[in-house]
């Protein structure tokens, strides 16, 4: 997959997360299709942010997210509307089923892991800030 570069009005960016949340007390009760409804009602709510979804995929009990988002989304709300909305309406549209795992209102475990992504290893970046062409700099600011 080719990562481009975005643009706002005032920054460049290409940010990429992968989310992972888990059901409550990870029971194993996501289905196939409840991960195909998760992928729907995730990738909307993401666009309604102004993310992109790249890819999701789950097990029994818990999901992952891998998504791309400006820099002007705050994470942390976004990962509770997530949380909060996908868990209202997969209980909502599977009822019957989660009823069986769950008999209060959460779904989803109050914890969950979100880390960045990118192209390059923090290692590779690192050595790449650390040659940086120190003779360009100038040794004493300049006089006025």
């Amino acid at each position: 997959m080719k990562r481009s570069i975005k643009k706002n009005r005032h920054s460049r960016y290409n940010l990429m997360y992968h989310l992972v949340v888990v059901t409550k007390y990870r029971h194993k009760c996501i289905s196939k299709e409840m991960v195909d409804a998760l992928e729907t009602i995730v990738e909307r709510l993401l666009n309604n942010q102004g993310c992109s979804l790249i890819e999701l995929n789950g097990e029994a009990d818990h999901i992952h997210v891998l998504f791309e988002s400006p820099p002007q989304v705050k994470l942390s709300k976004l990962v509770n509307t997530l949380k909060t909305v996908s868990s209202r309406l997969i209980k909502k549209r599977f009822k019957s089923h989660v009823e069986k795992f769950y008999w209060k209102s959460a779904f989803w475990s109050r914890s969950y892991l979100i880390i960045s992504t990118g192209g390059a290893s923090i290692e590779i970046v690192k050595e790449y800030i650390q040659n940086q062409d120190q003779e360009k700099l100038n040794s004493s600011p300049p006089k006025s």
